[in-house]
């Protein structure tokens, strides 16, 4: 099986030479659940895409400090590229930014969030559509650094599990598209450093309050476990 993911990001320099680009982190976790699974990296920032869409037999959208709606050429081809392998039901996965901009491209909406930034560890809680990955009701927690999000699912989407403070943070679209608004591909080092850096934009008591749910466990393999039962089924 044969992933493709769409870098939608350039990490600084102090960042990805400690922590690599996005795709390695996704490297990183996927790989732990299924060791002979294939990555190709196109960097769609730089307009790279598959010649054809059947390279992959998936897709997966990583996050981005830009946002969804910002009117940036590679987002606005980022978006038609998604119209066209939703409209043959090729599988995508959106994380974060892809998450949002999966909306975005298919009838949904997303705004800068109401409360502000949304960082650290979050609770998520299942909903009765999320049978498939777990029992409904049951609760799993992942590393958030946003300050947009989903306020209108995309068209004939369903929504799988909420937060507090993002009410539609895991969506599904038929079976061929699944997303998240939290991030499996981040450990606590990443998360810290990202907040270190963002410390002043947060400010203290948003801040200090995430480096105090740094303190949670995450359950990045679960969910990286999901993404790939989605994929296969």
């Amino acid at each position: 099986m044969k992933i493709g993911v769409l870098n939608t990001d350039k990490l600084k320099p102090e960042l990805s030479l400690r922590y690599g680009e996005y795709p390695s982190m996704f490297a990183r976790l996927l790989l732990t659940v299924k060791p002979d699974l294939k990555l190709q990296t196109y960097n769609v920032v730089d307009f790279q895409y598959p010649k054809t869409i059947d390279e992959c037999d998936a897709y997966l959208i990583t996050g981005s400090k830009l946002s969804v709606y910002d009117e940036i050429p590679w987002i606005i081809e980022l978006k038609n590229f998604v119209r066209k392998l939703s409209t043959i039901q090729k599988k995508i996965v959106g994380i974060c930014f892809g998450h949002q901009l999966v909306a975005e491209a298919l009838g949904g909406k997303t705004l800068a969030a109401d409360n502000g930034w949304c960082v650290g560890a979050h609770k998520t809680k299942l909903n009765e559509n999320a049978a498939f990955y777990k029992t409904p009701g049951e609760e799993f927690y992942l590393l958030s650094n946003h300050k947009d999000q989903v306020s209108k699912m995309a068209e004939g989407a369903t929504l799988l599990a909420s937060t507090e403070a993002c009410p539609i943070a895991m969506t599904s679209l038929g079976d061929h598209i699944l997303t998240f608004q939290g991030h499996p591909e981040f450990d606590k080092e990443y998360a810290k450093a990202l907040l270190d850096m963002r410390r002043e934009i947060l400010g203290e008591p948003v801040y200090a309050a995430a480096i105090k749910s740094l303190e949670i466990p995450t359950n990045n393999s679960l969910v990286s476990d999901w993404i790939i039962r989605f994929i296969e089924r």
